[in-house]
This record gives structure tokens, sequence and C-alpha cells, in this order.
């Protein structure tokens, strides 16, 4: 199977302090096809459900599957988002991911950061992340690894993946964000004398989140260790997800997360710059007509491309993309 993938950009080390804040994400660019260890970058719960989100005051809305548009913001700019609309006027995408902030590791904690690119949108936020919120579009913000041994998997106690939910949560907060999208790749487990992968590490984590941020979005890219983990978990914590997709672009399946109902669940899995715009209208279809109630995309570029993206919002929405 044929898998494109996220090739890890390292960005320098740089001093970080206890208190929680953004670090700054070294993110991840598109590549060809993936290895087993580096799939393709980004793999909803009853609990606080999101849906569409909050329409602003005035936004038409529409009816049909949530539509995710991850955004590599070391090449694209996270405001293109809310240029596409439906002919209706709706959103063609209800939530924006910011992609990608890392897990570094600092003396064996696990610390957020951020490259100068995702830092320069977060601190842009009032004309990068504020017009796509007023619009009823959720703009949250994805961690993954950054080949430091550190990540989603591996934390050895619930005080440690409190410690880094708390670093989130913060983020999350001081950059009026919607939430988290966690993506356990890049991580290079066991480097730096880190351990190994538990089957308890996710779990704590996505519990710390969803304490700290009641009715924020916490969405998972199923991949990695954690992915596996998840799967043999109660179904409280999918109730705690609010979304999960397949990470491997191009291709159909479904995540299989106790708790987690497909209404919040993509199996299609699109790079909009390389998976074919045929394939993208076929797993368009299969989701309306299995009736999951996401579909997820990724690597929206700057500029126009409409065409494409009316290829699927037709078949999910009944409607053409118009680019403003």
């Amino acid at each position: 199977m044929q898998k494109s993938m996220k090739i890890g950009i390292v960005a320098a080390l740089v001093a970080v302090v206890a208190a929680p804040m953004v670090p700054a994400a070294a993110s991840a660019a598109p590549g060809g096809p993936a290895a087993a260890s580096s799939g393709q970058g980004h793999g909803h719960g009853r609990g606080p459900g999101h849906g569409h989100g909050a329409p602003g005051h005035g936004v038409p809305t529409k009816s049909g599957p949530t539509s995710i548009a991850y955004v590599e913001v070391n090449n694209d700019e996270l405001r293109n988002v809310g240029r596409y609309t439906l002919e209706s006027g709706a959103n063609a995408f209800d939530v924006a991911i910011i992609f990608a902030a890392n897990i570094n590791n600092d003396n064996g904690r696990a610390v957020l950061y951020a490259n100068e690119n995702v830092q320069r949108t977060l601190d842009q936020a009032a004309t990068q992340i504020r017009p796509l919120q007023a619009q009823g579009i959720k703009v949250t913000l994805s961690v993954l690894g950054n080949h430091q041994g550190t990540g989603l998997a591996n934390f050895t106690s619930k005080a440690a993946a409190r410690d880094f939910a708390a670093q989130v949560s913060a983020t999350v907060a001081k950059y009026g964000l919607d939430g988290v999208d966690l993506d356990d790749e890049y991580s290079d487990y066991g480097a730096n004398g880190t351990p190994q992968p538990n089957d308890q590490s996710i779990g704590w984590l996505v519990s710390a989140l969803r304490a700290d941020m009641p009715g924020k979005i916490i969405s998972f890219y199923d991949i990695g260790p954690s992915s596996t983990s998840l799967q043999h978990e109660k179904p409280s914590i999918g109730q705690k997800l609010d979304y999960a997709w397949n990470p491997y672009y191009g291709t159909y399946t479904a995540p299989t997360i106790p708790g987690l109902p497909k209404s919040k669940v993509s199996a299609a899995a699109v790079d909009i710059q390389n998976t074919p715009a045929d394939l993208a209208v076929t797993l368009a279809q299969r989701t309306k007509a299995d009736g999951y109630g996401v579909f997820m995309t990724y690597n929206l570029p700057d500029g126009d491309v409409s065409p494409y993206v009316s290829g699927f919002t037709k078949v999910l929405y009944g409607q053409s993309a118009v680019y403003k």
C-alpha cells in the first residue's frame, strides 16, 4: 500500500523555561512513500462534541461531514483555509490545523516547541487565526515528536503526562486556539536514553488534556504506538476525544478507538497536493455512503485549488467550492 509521508524537519533546540509555553515546533513537510515509522502525518467522542463549530453571526451553515484542513505553515498560510466557501457561502472547511508543533526532550522532560513558522502563525493570530474563527472555523494545533526520544507514547507517569498537558493547554489558552491534534510520529523512542512506549501513556495524556480543556477539541491522528494502545483502552477514552482519522493519504481505513462513534471518524485521508483528484472524489463518495462524519485533508496550499476542493465538496455537500 502506498503511503505518503511528512518528512520531519529538525529545528535547532532553544532554551525552554519551566513555565508552560509554546516552545517553537519543528514541523514536517510532505514527502513520498512512508516507512512504517514515519507514516503520514495525520491519523469524536460524545462528550464535548464540536461538529461544524459555532459559525459567526450570519455565516451560512451546511449539512454533511465535518471537513478538516491541515496546513503546513512552513510553506503555506493558515488563513487561506477561510478563503474557501461553498456556493451558499458556508465554509468549505470546518477545522483548520496548524501543522505542527513538537515534543522536545529537555533533560528527560517533554516540552512543547514551535519553530519560527509555527510561532509566527501563533503570533499573527489577529490575521491568521481570528478571521477563521470569526467565520466559524475551529483552529487547532498539531503536536508530534521531533526525533529526540520523547513523544505521546512514553510518558512514564501521570504526573509527566499532566505536565505536558499543562503546557499544551496553556498554549491553547494563550493564543485563543480551539484545541489540539495529537500525532504519534517522529519521536524516535529510545533516542537519548529515553524510555520505550507503554500502553498507559496516551490515555494519561488524553485524560489530562480533557481535564485541562473542557469543551476544547482533542483530535487524534491514528498512527504509531499510541494508536495501538488506544485500540485496547476502555470506551471512556473515546468519549474524551472529539475526532480521529486515518493517517495514510490516498487510502480509506477507519480508526478503531473504543467509545468513538463513526460520526467522529474519518476513514478517508486526502493529501490535496498529492492525492489524485479522482481518488479524492472516490474517498468522498465512500465517506458519504458509509456514514462517516468526518473528511480529513492535508496540505492545503496557498493559492486557488478550488477545482480540486470542489471535487469532494460536491459529493459531501452537493455544492462546488468557491475561492475568494
